[in-house]
């Protein structure tokens, strides 16, 4: 890690940043509200801590070069960052908390996020942040209060709540039935497995719980969350082993049919986690509270 005397200010960054949008020191420093010459030494420093020329003169104007215009992009992610972070702050009042949530994408959005509302109206003071991002030690390391996953109960240091189970459906769209009924399963490799990143192995346990094999059963296009193979199999690219709950809307409206009747039970099951320390913070048993009453009960 570098040194904190080797890392650049705000002020240096903002100053490029300007600069970049005018090529021109003397704008960059009215929009600054700063002298020509600040500006024109804070980028001078900056260039001499990089190592890098950011900016040539060519024909008296000023133009970026490619270490400039690589260095921009990181800049401006940083300092919209540093701008959402001082928003976020100065909005809350003082008794106000942040819960972070974890959870994996496909599962929040169809699973989760529907489930949320009322909380605000229940816990005005606790603001959720949810995220997709999951590491085996976020929880640990303070990155997340509490994180949905899918897997076995248990994971050191931490308390597991088992939410439910799944069962996983072969689905697709009702145009991509063939003409005559299946007759056997394995009929359907015809149609193209479509396969799930995270569940390599879905479609040959699938086939096996039945008695089936194929050789085919790896085969197929490979996508990274279920959320694009529930797309993929609406729009006709092939057949979709998922979780049942994750469907049922797309079943019900005639969008996704099931081609084979046999339904999966997995060996995993939904937990929510948080670290055993943080069993008794009320933000954190606030939100498992809410989520036991959620799991029974209708959406909406």
């Amino acid at each position: 890690m570098l040194n904190k005397r080797h890392l650049p200010s705000i002020t240096a960054l903002q100053c490029f940043e300007a600069v970049t949008r005018h090529l021109s020191f003397t704008r960059a420093a009215e929009e600054l509200n700063l002298t020509q010459s600040a500006v024109s030494k804070q980028v001078a420093q900056l260039e001499e801590l990089l190592q890098h020329l950011l900016f040539r003169r060519v024909r008296r104007r000023l133009q970026m070069t490619p270490a400039g215009d690589l260095y921009l992009v990181e800049v401006r992610k940083i300092l919209t960052q540093v701008e959402m972070s001082t928003h976020y702050l100065r909005s809350y009042g003082g008794e106000t908390e942040v819960l972070r949530v974890s959870t994996p994408s496909t599962f929040g959005a169809r699973w989760l996020v529907p489930r949320l509302k009322g909380w605000r109206l229940r816990h005005p003071s606790i603001h959720l942040d949810l995220c997709n991002e999951q590491e085996a030690d976020d929880l640990l390391q303070g990155r997340s209060d509490l994180a949905f996953y899918f897997g076995q109960g248990s994971r050191p240091g931490t308390e597991c709540l088992k939410l439910f189970g799944e069962e996983l459906v072969p689905v697709c769209a009702p145009s991509s039935l063939p003409d005559i009924p299946l007759t056997d399963p394995t009929q359907l490799t015809d149609l193209v497995l479509l396969q799930n990143a995270s569940r390599p192995q879905a479609w040959h346990d699938w086939f096996d719980s039945q008695s089936y094999q194929t050789e085919h059963s790896y085969h197929g296009p490979r996508f990274e969350t279920f959320y694009m193979c529930i797309r993929a199999a609406q729009v006709g690219c092939g057949v979709a082993l998922l979780p049942r709950f994750l469907v049922e809307e797309e079943l019900a409206d005639g969008k996704l049919v099931i081609p084979w009747q046999h339904a999966m039970p997995s060996t995993d099951a939904y937990y929510l986690a948080y670290p055993e320390h943080a069993a008794e913070v009320p933000k954190v048993r606030d939100f498992v509270k809410w989520m036991l009453e959620q799991i029974d009960s209708p959406v909406g």
